[in-house]
């Protein structure tokens, strides 16, 4: 189902999902200090979003300094915030329905990296509406972070929701690309502009927290099983977090499940070591003329 082919049920779901999600992200945003916990921030928004009727999407993810994405606490994970630039990447569904948001919380003295990002996200709503180019979003997010002297980073993009689905086209890139679409009136798409001091382009780092179901088959091992029926039946094709699963020995049922090609893991994605990475993003509903923000604050 492409998301012009919705009920006005379903964009419902999305608007709820959004609305959740401007409230935790706002309250999580306020959390981030020297000193605090990145577990306990991320446990916060997971439990508070299940208070507020909806489910995570995604495990919180909590890049720091040169980390740009898929970074989230390990079980029983120590970390605490120092003055570091952070970035809060949150979802949130409602059966199913998506809502996806980011925003950079600057702890390191570079605040014109962290409204870089911004300024791009402003630049690029302004644009969207039916018939516009994703090559022509992706030109705007570049121009403006070029303005302030920094890079995109050209290897990350936006992305359409679907139902169940984190990442479906179109791709909304973050520099001028001559490849790409038009948006369509109802189409649901997240936009999140990534800038870097760096040189633009995000590598795999060695750590991984954060999976997903690639297929399913039979296991022998009974706690894979449990995981596998639970991930199954909560997650379904959503990325979860091995912190999520309520088995012992989590780790290593996750290790075991990713040799048996059951499960995919997402890598940490980073810049350069001693750099630095802002973002910021919102979901949007296309409409007749413009788009409506679903994760806007309120």
């Amino acid at each position: 189902m492409s998301s012009v082919d919705l009920t006005d049920e379903q964009y419902e779901k999305h608007r709820e999902a959004g609305e959740i999600l401007a409230e935790v992200r706002d309250d999580a945003a306020e959390m981030v200090e020297v000193g605090a916990s990145h577990l306990e921030v991320a446990e916060w928004a997971e439990e508070r979003i299940r208070e507020l009727g909806g489910e995570p999407a995604f495990p919180v993810n909590i890049s720091i300094d040169h980390e740009a994405a898929h970074a989230t606490p390990s079980v029983g994970d120590e970390s605490t915030f120092g003055e570091e630039m952070i970035n809060l990447d949150i979802g949130v569904h409602v059966d199913g329905w998506l809502a996806d948001t980011a925003v950079t919380v600057d702890l390191s003295g570079h605040d014109d990296l962290a409204e870089a990002s911004a300024e791009a996200l402003d630049a690029a709503l302004d644009v969207v509406e039916p018939g516009v180019h994703t090559g022509e979003i992706g030109a705007e997010i570049e121009d403006v972070i070029d303005g302030y002297g920094y890079n995109p980073v050209v290897n990350l993009t936006g992305h359409g929701l679907g139902h169940w689905q984190q990442h479906i086209p179109p791709n909304i890139p973050n520099r001028a690309v001559e490849s790409g679409t038009e948006l369509e009136v109802g189409d649901v798409v997240a936009i999140e502009p990534f800038a870097t001091d760096g040189g633009g382009k995000v590598g795999e780092g060695a750590t991984e927290e954060i999976f997903a179901l690639e297929r399913e088959r039979s296991v022998r091992n009974r706690q894979a099983r449990e995981a596998l029926e639970q991930i199954t039946e909560e997650f379904r094709t959503l990325p979860f977090a091995t912190r999520w699963l309520d088995v012992d020995r989590a780790e290593m049922t996750v290790r075991r499940l990713k040799q048996q090609g059951v499960l995919h893991g997402y890598p940490v994605l980073q810049e350069e070591e001693g750099r630095l990475v802002s973002q910021k993003e919102h979901t949007v509903i296309v409409t007749e003329d413009g788009c409506e923000v679903t994760t806007r604050s309120r």
